[in-house]
C-alpha cells in the first residue's frame, strides 16, 4: 500500500516534531500542544519504564508536566521513517539537554518511535515510545536492567 504523505508534508512534519521537542524540554508546554495533536486513545511508553498509558485526552497531562522542565534545548536526528496508506512511523533521536525535575541541566537525550494518524488534513501522534538507551550499554547492565 503507498504512503499518502508526501515528502514536503514529511519534512513538515518531522520540522513540527523538533520543534515541538524543543518547546517540551523548555517546559513551553501550549507551544508543544498547538504543534503536536495526539488523537483520542495515544498511548505512551515513557522513557523512564513502567507499563503503556492510554490517554483519551493528553492534553492535562502535558500541561501538568510543564514545572519539570526549564531551560532546555532539543534537535532530532532522524534515524528511519515508514510510511504506508495514513499512516507514518518516525524513528528518532531526540538530542537534548534540560533541567528537569529540580535536577542540574544534563543530557536527556532519547531514542523515540512516533506512530501518526492521518485525520484530513492533520497527522495526530497515536503512539509514542521513548527511552534513555542512546548510548550502546554492555550485557551485564542490561541483564541488571531486566532484573
Amino acid at each position: 500500500m503507498e504512503s499518502t504523505i508526501t515528502d514536503e508534508q514529511l519534512a513538515e512534519l518531522i520540522r513540527r516534531t523538533e520543534h515541538a521537542a524543543d518547546a517540551y524540554v523548555r517546559g513551553d508546554m501550549d507551544t508543544y500542544l498547538t504543534l503536536v495533536h495526539h488523537a483520542r486513545g495515544f498511548t505512551l511508553l515513557p522513557p523512564y519504564g513502567g507499563p503503556a498509558r492510554r490517554y483519551e485526552d493528553r492534553k492535562e497531562g502535558v500541561k501538568a508536566s510543564a514545572d519539570l522542565f526549564k531551560g532546555g534545548e532539543a534537535r532530532l536526528e532522524h534515524v528511519e521513517t515508514h510510511a504506508w496508506g495514513d499512516t507514518v512511523v518516525v524513528a528518532m533521536i531526540e538530542r537534548q539537554h534540560s533541567q528537569f525535575g529540580g535536577l542540574p541541566d544534563q543530557d536527556c537525550s532519547l531514542r523515540v518511535t512516533h506512530v501518526y494518524r492521518r485525520d484530513g488534513s492533520d497527522w495526530q501522534l497515536v503512539h509514542r515510545h521513548a527511552d534513555p538507551l542512546v548510548r550502546q550499554i554492555e550485557l551485564e547492565e542490561l541483564a541488571s536492567l531486566t532484573r
